[in-house]
């Protein structure tokens, strides 16, 4: 079975952005192993009736960071992990997420502690490993 993408129309999160961190939740997972083949961007594109220049965007990203490799007539892969990022510049994303994640729960008036139970929730299934998929 392979690798399913989901996209949600209406999210506050751009298309390409969202094809990005299924990519990052599927290596994380394991669901999409080091070295395994990324959908076309053409095909995914057609899969997911979204313009090709948003997968492409999508792929060109990943690669930036270097968690695909790309390479012309062959195709993405996921690439071997490595850290890119200086400890400060992790930390800095680190907290810019953790900001991001108490605006939004704050406006939801959520307490703490819900946040908390949520957010362990969420680690674990994260890192549990799943099914490989593709």
């Amino acid at each position: 079975m392979p690798f399913e993408f989901v996209i949600t129309t209406g999210s506050p999160d751009p298309i390409y952005k969202q094809v990005m961190d299924q990519i990052k939740l599927g290596i994380a997972q394991g669901t999409l192993e080091v070295g395994g083949q990324l959908p076309p961007v053409r095909k995914l594109s057609k899969d997911l009736r979204v313009n090709v220049n948003t997968i492409a965007k999508a792929y060109n990203e990943l690669a930036k960071e270097g968690i695909i490799v790309s390479t012309p007539g062959r195709g993405a892969f996921v690439a071997e992990p490595k850290q890119i990022y200086s400890e400060v510049e992790r930390k800095h994303r680190l907290n810019q997420a953790i900001d991001k994640l108490i605006r939004e729960t704050i406006t939801l008036n959520f307490s703490k502690e819900e946040i908390e139970e949520a957010l362990s929730k969420r680690w674990e299934q994260a890192h549990k490993p799943q099914e490989k998929k593709l």
